[in-house]
C-alpha cells in the first residue's frame, strides 16, 4: 500500500512538473547563468553559441532527438512540424523552434540536414548537434541526463527567456491546445487575446466517438501522412490498400523494421523514395492495424464521392467481425 502510495504521488509530481512557470522554481530562473554558452552546430553547419545565439531572449521549444532513434523521434518530430505550420509566420520571428541530438556523435550537421529535409522544417528551426561533452552539458540542464538512447523522453520544454518562465510540455496531447501554450508565452500574445471565461479555456475539444481508428490516425499517421493531400514526411495513403494489399500492409503497420530487415521489395522502396525518415513500429495490436487501415479506406471513399456506390461502402467496414 505505501508502495503504492509512493508511485501516485511520484506520477503527480511528474505531472505537476507541465505546468507552466514551475520549471523556474527549481533552480533559481534559467537564464544567462543558467545555460551554457558552449558552441553548437546547426543543420547547415554554421557554429553558434547555445545561450547567446539559441536561447537569448527568445521564445524557444526544445526538443530532443537522435536521427537513428526507430520509435518515438520520428512522430515527436512530425508532430513538431504540424505545430510549425499552424503557428506559421511567427516561427523564426517570435518563436523559435530547437531540436537538439542526444547522439551528437553520430548525428552529423549533414545527417540532421536530411533529417530537417524529410520533415519539411522551415527557416526558425534548427538541428543542433555538436561535441559530446558540450551537448550533454546543456542537454542536463533540460533535466536530460540519459544513460543510453533508448530512454530518452519524448517531451519538449518551452520556454521564454525575456520573462523567465519555462514548461514541459508533451507533443501528443492535443495540437491545437499545444500552439495555444506556445503562443501564450508571449506577453505581447498574451495582451492581445483576452482570455476566454474559464469553462471554455479548460475544456478540451470535446472527443465525439469517431470511426475506429480515426483518434489513433490522428495520434499516430497524421503527422507524416495524409489521404489525397500528397507526399508529406511519408506517402500519401489515398489507394494504399491498391497499391500493398491488406495483408502487407498490416504486417507493415505492426513492425516496419522486421520487414525492412527481412529485405521486403516494397519495404526498401519505400526507404528508396523517402530516405529521411523511416516510419518506427509503434506497438500497434492486429486490431489496431486493421482499424486504422479501415479508417484510411473510409477517407479514401469519401474523397472519391463514394463513386463506388453500395458495394464501396460495405468494403471499410467488412472486417470489424472479428472484435
Amino acid at each position: 500500500m505505501h508502495r503504492m502510495l509512493l508511485a501516485s504521488v511520484a506520477l503527480l509530481a511528474a505531472l505537476t512538473v507541465s505546468i507552466p512557470g514551475l520549471l523556474q522554481a527549481q533552480s533559481g530562473r534559467w537564464g544567462k547563468d543558467y545555460f551554457p554558452n558552449l558552441p553548437v552546430v546547426t543543420q547547415d553547419g554554421k557554429t553558434l553559441r547555445f545561450y547567446e545565439d539559441v536561447v537569448k531572449g527568445k521564445i524557444v521549444v526544445f526538443s530532443f532527438i537522435y536521427t537513428s532513434c526507430k520509435d518515438i523521434c520520428p512522430i515527436t518530430t512530425a508532430r513538431l512540424a504540424q505545430i510549425e505550420d499552424k503557428l506559421g509566420d511567427s516561427v523564426g520571428r517570435d518563436i523559435f523552434i530547437n531540436s537538439i541530438s542526444v547522439d551528437p556523435e553520430n548525428d552529423t550537421p549533414t545527417q540532421l540536414k536530411k533529417y530537417a529535409e524529410a520533415f519539411h522544417a522551415g527557416p526558425g528551426w534548427l538541428f543542433l548537434t555538436g561535441k559530446l561533452t558540450d551537448i550533454k552539458a546543456i542537454n542536463a540542464k533540460f533535466g536530460e541526463r540519459m544513460q543510453s538512447l533508448t530512454e530518452h523522453r519524448n517531451e519538449i520544454v518551452l520556454g521564454n527567456d525575456a520573462t523567465g518562465e519555462w514548461a514541459r510540455d508533451n507533443v501528443f496531447g492535443d495540437i491545437d491546445r499545444l500552439v495555444l501554450t506556445i503562443r501564450t508565452m508571449d506577453p505581447k500574445w498574451r495582451e492581445q487575446v483576452r482570455t476566454p471565461p474559464k469553462d471554455n479555456a479548460t475544456m478540451g475539444p470535446v472527443p465525439v466517438a469517431g470511426p475506429p481508428g480515426q483518434s489513433l490516425f490522428v495520434k499516430l499517421c497524421a503527422p507524416c501522412h495524409t489521404v489525397g493531400n500528397g507526399d508529406r514526411v511519408g506517402p500519401d495513403l489515398n489507394g494504399v490498400t491498391a497499391r500493398h494489399g491488406r495483408a502487407w500492409l498490416l504486417s507493415y503497420i505492426k513492425d516496419p523494421e522486421k520487414m525492412r530487415s527481412q529485405k521486403d521489395p516494397d519495404a526498401l522502396a519505400l526507404v528508396a523514395k523517402f530516405p529521411g525518415a523511416r516510419m518506427p513500429a509503434m506497438g500497434i495490436t492486429e486490431n489496431d492495424a486493421a482499424d486504422l487501415l479501415a479508417y484510411v479506406e473510409l477517407l479514401a471513399y469519401r474523397l472519391t464521392g463514394a463513386q463506388g456506390g453500395a458495394q464501396g461502402t460495405s468494403a471499410p467496414t467488412q472486417h470489424h467481425h472479428h472484435h
